[in-house]
């Protein structure tokens, strides 16, 4: 199984409930090309050819032009990506889980690198909101189209 970097000098585990079935929530999160439909953070986004471990995805949030390479896939319940931006190296954890009525998505993300030594706690915030604001769109779309 793969993990974040738990040496990292920046990470960031947060996790929300959402009232919309598991497919539902799965199918938003891990259909890449429609993350700037839901997502107001992402500017564009597109998976070079199907979602499996060893594809890669292009997109971009917050100025960053991002290359990640999916690294686990288990379908409905987890998927971690990371690479490289702009001399951070960033490893994402999503994890989901079917409660009742409700799936609870747990999203974690380490980060490392030259500029996160030199500015953790600035990023740390900005990784932390960026998640924040993920969680918050994601549920948001899900329960809308539940």
């Amino acid at each position: 199984m793969v993990t974040i970097d738990e040496t990292a000098p920046v990470i960031v585990r947060l996790s929300t409930e959402i009232n919309a079935p598991l497919a539902t929530v799965w199918e938003l999160h891990t259909d890449i090309a429609s993350w700037p439909t839901w997502n107001t953070d992402i500017d564009q986004a597109g998976l070079n050819g199907p979602l499996m471990p060893g594809n890669s995805f292009g997109w971009r949030t917050h100025g960053l032009e991002i290359t990640s390479t999916v690294r686990e896939l288990v379908p409905g319940e987890r998927i971690v990506w990371g690479g490289p931006a702009d001399g951070i190296t960033g490893i994402h954890v999503w994890t989901f889980e079917q409660n009742g009525d409700h799936v609870t998505v747990r999203t974690e993300e380490s980060w490392s690198g030259a500029p996160v030594e030199a500015a953790a706690d600035h990023l740390g915030k900005a990784l932390h909101d960026s998640l924040e604001n993920w969680l918050s769109h994601l549920k948001a779309r899900a329960e809308q189209a539940a």
